[in-house]
């Protein structure tokens, strides 16, 4: 087909939260989609800035990375100290780090799916046309015991969203594709929706309290220091240590009578999608494995499927990791290892017409490969290395959704499957959670360790390289630091949205969320839902890829936001 009969497609931005990410299709005349370009639209600085630092500080500069993700930053550049140091922690201050990133794990994927993702699937509006009686029933289908399903509950979230809509005061629900007609829900479907999407917003307010119950303020903790934690006196407290686990109770409940519940009906009415592939992407999946507990237990598993093989994983190796700038608005050619990379603008300019260079340089996010190949990171690929090897925390939660929804292993593999691994992982790690909390006890009451390694910074060397490497919420996150006369030299941080959202390398190949765009039909370009769609079922975070950082003050390009 030639170029004249492609159509390009826009948005710009596409994201609800931590935003500057535009996405760019070409369609055919069946307004299918036929070649796509992912673009971080903002420069990335942070690693200049940590330049010429005393190592011991960089977390808290790092964790600036992001708004939301600043645990997980914070954490993986503290290990990347410790790591360049050879300092060992005690499991005391391991467990308590797990305790605080697994909580994110829940928070995260609840907030995404309500009220980040869910809008795609729900139309706000339709749940005005509700029959409340038919919803309670509706609710009873998907679950023995639905969260907060009775006929007065449900007639004040109706009644709720009615004064919103008659007021005008749509707030966040305002500039949607209401009425779309890629919407498959009932408006009693969409009821329940909204519902839990009210509920979610307590729940994750209360996720927040549990992290901070450990971790200290939100965002931008300091609970961490290199060498340990600092919280002991909240570790040691029976009344702050119930406090945590009533919360995880509370959601533990939401997540089984509501979240999963709400999978469930995902996966029946939207079917069709999962059958045509939508969002299928690379088949390529990476995961780095952590979280131990128990007896020799580990939570993920480490791995990497490529091309769809389910029947094998390979171990993973971090020094597969490279990155490039071919396609990225940086100085320099050919790939190399993070820790050789260098962080130096190169900007290049949209066209005349405001759109991409899609030929030349059109993206601040780098791109990195594993062993040269592009690589999917997140949830569904945590939840299915662990499947291919046998988990046995992962792999009986996917095989019961399996065969309770009669779905294949394939069929994860799409932008409806990406929601479902994140919701079973909501699941099965606030289940662990418990287990956890049990090895605290049990370690407090029995062995009594130090919270912290105790180390003199003068005699350690002076020269190290070192790295932090974790699984986090949108996947696999690696800090890189190289400490040269006991000052940070270099640093790089390649996050979860930098392998997904990351531009074409040199021979063309598209990174996941291009990839994944590949092949879905868009039945109106003017409101393109179902692009939206599959980039937000990675749980984009453009501000952990890219950061608006210039150090020498140029002005990078200029932005006009309309208000109504």
């Amino acid at each position: 087909m030639s170029e004249k009969q492609l159509k390009k497609i826009i948005i710009d931005p596409i994201t609800r939260i931590e935003g500057h990410l535009r996405i760019e299709v070409e369609v055919d005349e069946n307004n299918i989609v036929r070649e796509s370009w992912a673009s971080g639209m903002l420069f990335r600085g942070i690693e200049t800035i940590l330049k010429g630092r005393d190592p011991r500080d960089t977390a808290l500069i790092a964790q600036r990375i992001c708004g939301v993700c600043t645990n997980s930053h914070y954490r993986a550049s503290i290990k990347a100290t410790e790591n360049a140091y050879g300092i060992k922690i005690p499991n005391n201050a391991k467990i308590i780090r797990d305790l605080v990133s697994l909580s994110l794990f829940v928070q995260d994927h609840i907030v995404h799916y309500y009220h980040l993702h869910s809008l795609d699937f729900v139309d706000v509006t339709s749940a005005l046309n509700a029959d409340i009686e038919k919803a309670v029933d509706e609710a009873c289908r998907y679950s023995d015991s639905p969260y907060r399903n009775s006929i007065p509950h449900l007639t004040y979230v109706k009644e709720k969203l009615t004064n919103f809509v008659c007021a005008g005061r749509l707030g966040l629900f305002a500039n949607g594709y209401w009425g779309h007609s890629a919407y498959k829900f009932t408006p009693e479907q969409n009821l329940i929706h909204m519902a839990h999407y009210l509920e979610a917003l307590e729940i994750q307010r209360e996720l927040s309290k549990a992290i901070a119950i450990f971790g200290g303020k939100t965002p931008h903790p300091q609970y961490m220091v290199v060498g340990g934690i600092t919280s002991v006196v909240d570790m040691l407290n029976p009344q702050r240590i119930n406090d945590f686990l009533f919360i995880m109770k509370n959601t533990h409940d939401f997540i089984t009578r509501a979240y999963i519940p709400d999978m469930k009906m995902l996966v029946k009415m939207y079917q069709e999608d999962i059958q045509a592939g939508y969002g299928r992407g690379l088949g390529n999946f990476m995961s780095v494995g952590g979280f131990d507990f128990g007896d020799g237990q580990r939570l993920f598993c480490d791995g990497v499927i490529q091309d769809f093989d389910f029947t094998k994983t390979d171990s993973f190796d971090i020094n597969k990791i490279t990155e490039e700038v071919t396609r990225s608005w940086y100085k320099g050619k050919g790939k190399h290892t993070p820790i050789e990379n260098d962080t130096e603008p190169f900007y290049t300019d949209l066209n005349n017409d405001g759109s991409l260079k899609t030929q030349g340089k059109y993206s601040w996010i780098k791109t990195p490969r594993y062993d040269d190949m592009p690589m999917e990171v997140g949830p569904l690929s945590r939840m299915l290395v662990g499947y291919v090897n046998n988990s046995k925390t992962i792999k009986p939660y996917m095989e019961n959704f399996l065969d309770e929804n009669n779905l294949k292993l394939k069929d994860f593999c799409t932008t409806i499957g990406r929601n479902v691994a994140r919701g079973l992982e909501s699941l099965m790690v606030c289940e662990f959670i418990f287990d956890i909390v049990s090895d605290l006890l049990e370690n407090i009451k029995y062995y009594n360790e130090d919270t912290w390694s105790k180390y003199d910074f003068e005699t350690l060397p002076n020269n190290a390289d070192g790295y932090g490497l974790f699984e986090v919420p949108r996947g696999v996150l690696c800090h890189f630091i190289n400490i040269e006369d006991k000052k940070v030299a270099n640093y790089q941080a390649v996050v979860p949205t930098t392998w997904n959202a990351s531009p074409k390398d040199e021979y063309g190949l598209r990174g996941a969320y291009e990839e994944a765009l590949i092949g879905i039909q868009i039945k109106d370009t003017s409101k393109p839902l179902e692009v939206l769609r599959v980039i937000h079922s990675f749980d984009p975070c453009l501000a952990c890829a890219v950061h608006i950082i210039d150090t020498k003050g140029k002005e990078l390009t200029q932005f006009k936001v309309r208000t109504q």
